[in-house]
């Protein structure tokens, strides 16, 4: 059953269904209506929760023992599986259709991935979980719809903001709807009152001397690799999390992918229509596109990946270096590094 994330609110007060499948490129939107089904799990006296970050290699066994294991701690648990890739290979898809086939009363399982196309929706193992559980497609955010989606976001803070200061944020934003959030957040803080002008907002961009993360992204399409690493080291010293950092460099690498495979059958300018690219940044993602092929783009996804698995102490290494060498392989810079995952790896 599919369900509209507007709806997702209604639809989890009238009874949690045994799975929920929500998909898309948006990491905020996906981290919002993944939240509300774990506050709604919780609710429902779903104690326990377990989390598989399946990614290459991932032992599928271990799901499914975990799905079939009776908890130690609680009568129900909740099941997360976040998935790096739509596409969870054959082992994946036998695992998934094993247990949407009969989900246990007991378990309540969450899978977020990334944006499904059509030929992934109507893969059997898809079929199979949407049809036992609910599927919340979350889609970008389009230009047009941009200052409404952020006037919402202030109403929903407490906040009543001018026109002008709705078009000056989404202006500064471009489509990064978690750079607007928190942008609105911080307003929220230093606001001393309820209504926001324009000054308010252009105050906030003018007064900001921190770097962020799509002053970093942005800087790795342009190819300037000393900016980047300026704005790096910045955010390192800052305590930016790591992680945090490494999902945004994921998202726009996956999106590369994406751009990437469909030029094999169409033009870039095509490819970018079809990925919503914001016009203001064509020029940006046409000049990536045209540095890196598809090869170096997945070299560069594997590097990504990487980074959540020495998070995790999975793989041996200093997640600030291997964050610094793949933004500098996006900027173009070729780097002849360690490998990361063996013991004592480093790029200093």
């Amino acid at each position: 059953m599919k369900v509209y994330p507007e709806k997702l609110s209604q639809a989890l007060s009238a009874g949690l269904a045994p799975i929920y499948i929500v998909s898309g490129d948006e990491p905020l939107l996906v981290q919002e209506c993944c939240d509300s089904i774990r506050a709604a799990a919780r609710k429902a006296n779903y104690a326990e929760r377990e989390v598989f970050h399946v990614e290459a290699g991932f032992d599928w066994k271990e799901f499914i023992y975990s799905a079939s294991s009776l908890s130690l701690f609680a009568d129900q648990k909740l099941l997360e599986l976040r998935m790096s890739s739509a596409k969870p290979g054959n082992e994946g898809a036998s695992s998934l259709k094993e247990y949407a086939a009969m989900p246990s009363s007991s378990n309540l399982l969450l899978v977020s991935l990334p944006r499904l196309d059509k030929g992934t929706q109507n893969a059997q193992w898809f079929k199979v979980l949407e049809k036992a559980g609910v599927f919340i497609q979350i889609w970008p955010v389009a230009g047009k719809d941009l200052p409404r989606w952020i006037d919402a976001r202030f109403k929903k803070v407490g906040l009543k903001a001018t026109r002008e200061a709705v078009m000056s944020m989404a202006a500064r934003v471009e489509g990064n709807l978690l750079a607007a959030a928190q942008e609105i957040d911080r307003i929220k803080l230093i606001s001393p009152g309820s209504a926001i002008e324009a000054a308010i907002v252009e105050e906030g961009v003018a007064d900001s001397a921190r770097f962020d993360v799509f002053q970093l992204l942005d800087a790795a399409l342009m190819g300037k690799a000393s900016r980047c690493l300026k704005i790096t080291d910045s955010m390192r010293i800052e305590g930016t999390e790591v992680l945090y950092l490494s999902t945004m460099l994921a998202r726009e690498v996956r999106n590369l992918i994406g751009m990437s495979e469909a030029m094999q059958s169409s033009s870039v300018d095509a490819a970018m229509q079809q990925a919503r690219v914001w016009q203001k940044r064509q020029p940006l993602i046409a000049a990536t596109l045209k540095r890196h092929g598809l090869p170096a783009l997945l070299q560069l996804q594997s590097r990504v990946n990487r980074i959540d698995a020495i998070v995790k102490g999975v793989q041996a290494g200093d997640p600030w270096d291997e964050l610094t060498s793949a933004i500098l392989h996006l900027a173009g810079v070729a780097l002849s590094l360690p490998d990361a995952s063996k013991p004592g790896a480093s790029l200093l």
